[in-house]
């Protein structure tokens, strides 16, 4: 089928003629490999195709290379349009972007949190060009590159004998209700889909994290098997418990497992000991450092308080991620986070030799997907953080699903007792699919925007 731009008429045309009727099949794309009118969290795309099948797609660090489809209307200029295609790029770390009005067509191809225009051509010189662009993003071509870079990166891992560097991500905000245990199990889950060495610490006395990771199979006192070795007793003494002693593997929560540092209710009646020992502050930090080589990435799930388990966690993270449903009153309590750390959390790490914490930004959470309240309130939410705050704010957004609560509080029986079974939203997905498969994504593309961020390969 010939190909003729004077028929692309609105972006409805320049979509069906040009991208569906003409590029996608001329590329080698088929129904099984290309989807359209994507919605991935507050990102819509035209297109999105993948070298392979990819029904259901992730986008994840296995995903095939894919490329991003873009068709506006003939009229418009599509210089116009480029920081948001750029903007899809990054944030989904999509490698190549096709922006087109029918009557130019461009690719751009993702380097770092930048895009670069590759190739360039008129519509009506489609037909003489399509070797070339095939040649960059049709389907043989990015499937023969993908088989190509994996290979390199393999014997990458091979011949590198670069020092392995443990990044600690501290989930903090002084507000409950925020979602702060949801993001911290998810995202170790979802860094953990990735291939990454994740261990995850809860520091709070609540030890939500520690039943949401199906570490608490017991249904009465006597049968506690977590009293005895918890995160307290890292915290305790400089010479007895270290990580291995008290690391536990997620109970059938994700695949892969991962290991957790369980927390206990006892860190409410340990607490005064503990504020009275200044080296409790330091015992985290440095018995991690006997396991650096151990983990990629370690999670620390903290308290919703001041209390020297924030303390402890603050001071032994390199990063933090603040999450926020953006209504008032964790707002209002943003200025109290910040005063925490540059007050109090700063003079420690100081003192400790440690660098200034690195705040990743408030990531927005719990967030309603009410669609006027996301056209409208949503937008003006986001902006108040760096206006009036002062904050960075990530870009990625998890969504209030009731699915993210009913993966968690999974039971299972046994006997005629009920017991907590509960499962990631990763591994969630791959067992019930199309209900827990947009927040799955969500936690993909937070994970895929952390390791950007943190400089650690996606």
């Amino acid at each position: 089928m010939l190909f003729n731009p004077a028929l692309c008429r609105n972006e409805s045309e320049v979509e069906s003629k040009l991208i569906v009727q003409y590029l996608l099949p001329h590329l080698g794309y088929t129904p099984d490999t290309w989807h359209q009118e994507v919605a991935v969290g507050s990102i819509r795309l035209d297109f999105l195709a993948f070298s392979a099948q990819a029904v259901p797609f992730v986008l994840d660090a296995n995903s095939p290379l894919s490329v991003v489809m873009e068709a506006k209307h003939p009229k418009q200029n599509l210089d116009h349009h480029i920081f948001r295609l750029r903007h899809y790029l990054t944030s989904l770390n999509v490698r190549y972007g096709l922006l087109t009005n029918g009557k130019e067509i461009r690719i751009y191809e993702k380097y770092d949190d930048q895009i670069i225009l590759v190739f360039q051509c008129n519509g009506d010189e489609v037909e003489e060009k399509i070797e070339e662009i095939r040649g960059l993003v049709g389907r043989e071509s990015l499937k023969n590159r993908e088989f190509k870079e994996r290979l390199e990166v393999q014997v990458s891992k091979l011949e590198s004998n670069k020092e392995h560097s443990m990044k600690t991500i501290a989930i903090y905000h002084n507000k409950g209700g925020v979602g702060k245990t949801t993001v911290a199990v998810n995202l170790a889950a979802a860094l953990s889909h990735k291939g990454k060495k994740v261990l995850l610490i809860d520091i709070d006395s609540q030890a939500n994290t520690t039943f949401a990771t199906g570490l608490i199979k017991f249904q009465f006192e006597e049968d506690d098997d977590l009293r005895d070795k918890n995160i307290y007793h890292l915290l305790e003494s400089a010479e007895h418990d270290f990580i291995p002693d008290i690391a536990r593997k997620s109970n059938y929560f994700n695949n892969p497992e991962f290991e957790v540092i369980p927390a206990h209710i006892i860190l409410v009646e340990k607490q005064e000991r503990l504020n009275k020992l200044a080296k409790t502050r330091l015992r985290l930090m440095k018995k991690l450092e006997n396991v650096e080589n151990e983990y990629d990435i370690v999670i620390i799930d903290t308290p919703p308080s001041r209390d020297v388990y924030a303390e402890v966690a603050l001071i032994t993270a390199d990063y933090l991620i603040i999450p926020s449903d953006l209504k008032p009153f964790a707002n209002q309590g943003l200025p109290t986070v910040k005063n925490f750390i540059n007050e109090q959390i700063q003079e420690y790490r100081e003192v400790f030799g440690k660098e200034p914490l690195n705040i990743l930004g408030v990531l927005p959470s719990k967030i309603s997907t009410n669609s006027r309240f996301l056209q409208y309130t949503f937008p003006r939410q986001r902006d108040i953080i760096p206006e009036k705050y002062d904050l960075p704010l990530m870009e990625s957004v998890i969504y209030d699903r009731s699915v993210l609560s009913e993966c968690l509080n999974k039971t299972i029986t046994i006997g005629e007792l009920e017991y907590p079974d509960p499962k990631s939203v990763i591994k969630y997905a791959e067992e019930v699919k199309s209900s827990a498969q947009k927040s799955a994504l969500e936690f993909e593309i937070l994970a895929n925007e952390v390791l950007q961020k943190i400089g650690v390969q996606v």
